[in-house]
């Protein structure tokens, strides 16, 4: 009688649920914040200069710093003199993680769309050109302690987030999101705008950059495809084509007519001496890891950083000799705390190594690095860098840092702007 009254059960429950195509749950989880997309498209403003809080990464050009405050905007900082820089205007920017220059063009990504701003005149930030629906649906960083509630794309790209009561359909969806594992506060100095980005040239990022410029061609990664941009009218901004080129890529460097793009499994070398399309050369294969690279002359330096979404717990600074560019051999590798960023004036290379802090190292000898270590500033969670014309930019947990690098034998700090 008991296994009768199971079958009866058992074909009820069955009964119910093939009528049935969806199941709802209900949990506390990150529900999502919106912004339309229409807004998203008129919120690109000038404002007064604010406070670093969540500083990523950094841009160079015309004495001018430029600090992305993640997903937020731009920071412009005057660095003419590098002892006093100035904090002069914020560029708000929803959803921008990466940005390139050329001429007194600003390129930069706002979620799921690519921007260009004439930046010529500081008092007078104006947006003349945009791409939409061209790079992948993003999320802001959540708290993980709590589970994602759907997010519905047609409502508009997500700013934020609100811990709350869920119900919904049962999904699983992937987005890909943006951010980084450290983050840092700070609060800058203050100062009149004065000049603006001059017509010429192309500026220099960190080794973290995803944004790249040669000529009148603009490259931008994404975890699998690169986009490919025309940027020969300064007031309109052209893709030209996109294609997949991996998978997990993270970071890209160009030189010259290679490009090289730095992805968690190794490093892609691209043929760009027709910029508008790169031709694939060769790759490297190494161990998993988060994966900036910088390459001078025929040699190439890469930091592979392990643990959490990076993979294995290997970190290391790998050589690679690059003088035949369809054959990559790797030369030598070096163990690290924890790298991420780093850059390569001459012979002078400086690696950011987490928590051993900024580390700077004579290469002329590639296969004898860990024995011509020129300094070490242990004090400093490092994350990128760029070195120009003596002057090392240095984002850290503390801030931006600038030294004066002329004299390796005394290498002197000029500026911080401070976290408090």
């Amino acid at each position: 009688m008991k296994r009768t009254a199971l079958y009866i059960a058992l074909i009820t429950f069955l009964a119910l649920t093939a009528c049935r195509d969806k199941f709802t749950e209900i949990f506390t989880g990150n529900s999502p914040i919106y912004m339309t997309y229409e807004d998203l498209r008129l919120a690109v403003r000038q404002t007064t200069p604010s406070d670093l809080s969540n500083p990523g990464k950094i841009y160079f050009k015309d004495d001018y710093i430029f600090i992305v405050e993640e997903m937020k905007g731009i920071h412009v900082i005057n660095n003419s003199n590098p002892s006093n820089p100035v904090n002069t205007t914020f560029i708000e920017i929803p959803g921008n993680v990466d940005i390139a220059i050329k001429g007194n063009i600003l390129y930069a990504d706002s979620y799921i769309d690519v921007v260009a701003l004439d930046v010529s005149d500081l008092t007078d930030i104006r947006e003349v050109s945009r791409v939409k629906d061209v790079l992948p649906y993003s999320i802001p960083a959540y708290d993980e302690n709590y589970p994602l509630a759907d997010i519905d794309e047609e409502k508009g790209v997500v700013t934020g987030w609100e811990i709350k009561k869920v119900t919904q359909e049962l999904q699983n969806n992937y987005y890909p999101v943006y951010g980084y594992e450290d983050v840092w506060n700070d609060a800058s100095t203050r100062g009149d705008i004065t000049g603006g980005i001059s017509g010429n040239g192309i500026g220099v990022g960190g080794s973290m950059a995803r944004f790249g410029i040669t000529e009148n061609t603009l490259y931008a990664v994404d975890k699998v495809s690169i986009h490919v941009f025309s940027i020969a009218d300064p007031d309109s901004l052209v893709l030209r084509r996109e294609f997949n080129v991996g998978w997990n890529i993270e970071t890209l460097f160009i030189l010259g007519e290679t490009l090289f793009l730095g992805s968690q499994s190794g490093v892609s070398i691209y043929d760009i001496s027709v910029p508008t399309s790169p031709m694939y050369i060769s790759n490297f294969w190494h161990l998993t890891g988060c994966d900036p690279v910088v390459v001078q002359d025929d040699l190439a330096f890469i930091t592979l950083r392990g643990g959490n979404l990076c993979g294995n717990n290997v970190n290391q600074l790998v050589v690679l000799s690059v003088r035949n560019l369809r054959e990559p051999v790797e030369l030598k590798t070096y163990p690290m705390e924890g790298p991420y960023g780093l850059g390569i004036d001459g012979k002078t290379l400086f690696v950011c190594d987490g928590e051993a802090g900024l580390k700077i190292y004579d290469v002329t000898d590639p296969l004898t690095i860990n024995k011509h270590r020129i300094a070490q500033f242990p004090e400093i969670l490092a994350y990128d860098a760029i070195p120009i014309d003596g002057v090392l930019m240095l984002i850290g947990d503390d801030g931006l840092y600038q030294y004066d690098y002329q004299d390796l034998t005394n290498i002197v700090l000029l500026s911080i702007i401070e976290v408090k």
